[in-house]
């Protein structure tokens, strides 16, 4: 597994997030539910055609996301890239109500699906992965920015 960060819903974040789910294929308890979701994720900067393609399913035991779409989803989401962001990295609840609020997020089919992913309690392989999850994702964030934030924080921590 490689410590490299890659930018979110580039090729090759999506593959070292799938050697990452290989690594920990068997360790991680079944999903809250079984859905087929297709997700169309759009405003993709730094993809060649702006968007990506795949989906969601949990019908086999196990947390399957990958490219593609599937046949006979129970439902498809389109959301722009800010809103997957919030959703996969970030895990911002409160972004994720104003995305779905203001029509960032597009559901067609049945929306009680996407309600039954809602983690559970999760254990500490899950916890594990997630903190491995974050560590390969680029946030794409500037390092100008990062140090500008360092200085302007300073004066508060010698306080």
């Amino acid at each position: 597994m490689s410590d490299q960060s890659h930018l979110f819903l580039s090729d090759e974040w999506i593959q070292a997030a799938r050697d990452l789910r290989e690594e920990f294929s068997g360790s991680i308890g079944p999903p809250p539910a079984e859905v087929k979701l297709n997700v169309i994720v759009t405003d993709i900067s730094h993809r060649s055609d702006g968007e990506l393609h795949g989906h969601i399913d949990t019908s086999g035991g196990s947390l399957i996301i990958e490219r593609g779409h599937l046949e006979a989803p129970e439902l498809t989401l389109t959301v722009d890239y800010e809103t997957a962001y919030a959703a996969f990295v970030t895990r911002d609840q409160g972004a994720l109500m104003q995305a779905f609020f203001s029509g960032k997020i597009l559901v067609e089919g049945d929306a009680t699906q996407l309600m039954m992913l809602q983690p559970q309690d999760p254990g500490p392989d899950a916890m594990e992965f997630v903190q491995r999850l974050d560590a390969i994702t680029d946030t794409g964030v500037e390092e100008q920015e990062d140090d500008a934030g360092d200085e302007a924080a300073a004066p508060d921590s010698n306080s």
